[in-house]
C-alpha cells in the first residue's frame, strides 16, 4: 500500500517505515515540523519516499495516518488536493501522547468521528483519553533492535530528555538534582545544555541517534527515567533493548513496560536515588537486570509484532 504519514516522532516513524509498504513522507524546503521529510539522524529504508505538496495533490494514496490536530483540521486536505482523510481517503488518527490539562475534561480532537479509527500507542493513553464514539485501537510501540551493546563501564546514570527546561515537571527535570546526589547523571537530548551543571548533571546535547547516542547510553551503568506524565518514552524502550537496567518513576505505562527483574520503579524519589546508587556499586547486578530488561523489551516491543499489527490494521482501514 501507499501510506501518507508525516515525520512527527523520529523513533516511532523509524519503526513504522520498516514495513512492507511505500511510505509517502511530506517534505518542505525548510524541513520544518510541517514537512521534515526523511530522517537525517535515523536510518530509513528506501521505501520511505519524500513527497512535495505538488506531488501529494495528485498522488495515489491508500491510507492516511494523521498524528496532529492541524493535520485533521485541514493540513492533510490541502496537501491532498482537496481530498479529505476519512471521507475521500481511508484514514486513522494516531495519538502518541497522554492528555494534558484537566484530565476529566479532556476530549480528543478525533472524538465523535465515525469516519476515523483512533489508534493509541499505549493502553494507558486509551484509558485516559475521551474518544466519545470514535472507535479506538491500541498498537504498542515497536523498536528497531539496536542489539545488545551494554558495557556499563561509565559509573553514571544516563537520562534522555528533549527540551528539559521547557517541559520541567512533566519530564521530571526538577528531580535531577536530588537524584544526582546518589548517582551522577549524564543528560542527553535537545536543549540539555540549559539544565546541565557541568559536574553532577553533565549535558551532552542532541547526539546523532544511530551513530553516537545509542553507544553512549550503553556505556552508562543504568538508565534513569524521571518522567512524571507523558506517553511511554521510546528512549526508555531503546535503553532496555541495549541491555540497560532501569530506575524510574512508577507512572503512566512504565509500570507495564518494566518488570521487577529489569529495574526499580517507585513513586518515592528517595527510593529511586537509593536504587541508582546501589546499581553504581554493583555492576554485576546492573548487568543481570539489564539482560532481563532486554528480554522483556524484545518480547513485548519487538519490531515484527509492531509491523504485523499495523499491517492488519492498514488492510482493515483500506478495505
Amino acid at each position: 500500500m501507499r501510506v501518507l504519514v508525516w515525520h512527527v516522532h523520529g523513533a516511532w516513524t523509524t519503526a513504522f517505515v520498516h514495513g512492507d509498504h511505500q511510505y509517502l513522507i511530506p517534505v518542505l524546503p525548510d524541513r520544518g515540523p510541517l514537512g521534515r521529510g526523511r530522517a537525517r539522524t535515523y536510518r530509513w529504508p528506501r521505501s520511505a519516499v519524500e513527497l512535495t505538496p505538488r506531488q501529494a495533490a495528485g498522488a495515489e494514496v491508500d491510507v492516511v495516518v494523521l498524528q496532529r490536530p492541524e493535520e485533521l483540521d485541514g493540513l492533510a486536505e490541502r496537501w491532498l488536493g482537496g481530498r479529505r482523510p476519512g471521507r475521500d481517503l481511508p484514514a486513522v488518527y494516531l495519538e502518541h501522547n497522554a492528555p494534558q490539562g484537566t484530565i476529566a475534561g479532556m476530549r480528543h480532537v478525533a472524538a465523535g468521528r465515525g469516519d476515523l479509527l483512533l489508534v493509541h500507542v499505549t493502553h494507558f493513553n486509551q484509558l485516559f483519553w475521551d474518544a466519545g464514539t470514535t472507535p479506538t485501537r491500541v498498537i504498542e510501540h515497536g523498536i528497531v533492535d539496536p542489539g545488545y551493546r551494554y558495557s556499563g563501564t561509565v559509573e553514571r546514570a544516563a537520562v534522555l530528555i528533549n527540551e528539559p527546561a521547557r517541559r520541567g515537571r512533566v519530564t521530571g527535570t526538577d528531580l535531577l538534582d536530588r537524584l544526582a546526589t546518589a548517582a551522577p547523571l549524564d543528560l542527553f537530548g535537545i536543549g540539555s545544555e540549559q539544565v546541565g551543571d557541568g559536574d553532577r548533571v553533565r549535558a551532552h546535547g542532541d547526539l546523532p541517534h544511530d551513530d553516537r547516542l545509542l553507544d553512549e547510553l550503553a556505556r552508562r551503568r543504568l538508565y534513569l527515567h524521571p518522567v512524571r506524565w507523558t506517553s511511554l518514552g521510546l528512549s526508555l524502550l531503546e535503553a532496555m533493548h541495549l541491555g540497560m537496567p532501569v530506575v524510574g518513576l512508577a507512572t503512566t505505562e512504565v509500570v507495564e513496560a518494566v518488570p521487577p527483574e529489569a529495574g526499580v520503579l517507585s513513586t518515592r524519589v528517595d527510593t529511586l536515588a537509593e536504587a541508582a546508587g546501589e546499581l553504581l556499586r554493583d555492576p554485576e547486578r546492573a548487568r543481570a537486570m539489564g539482560k532481563a530488561a532486554r528480554a522483556a523489551a524484545l518480547a513485548r516491543y519487538g519490531l515484527s509484532r509492531f509491523l504485523r499489527e499495523w499491517d492488519q490494521l492498514l488492510r482493515e482501514v483500506a478495505a
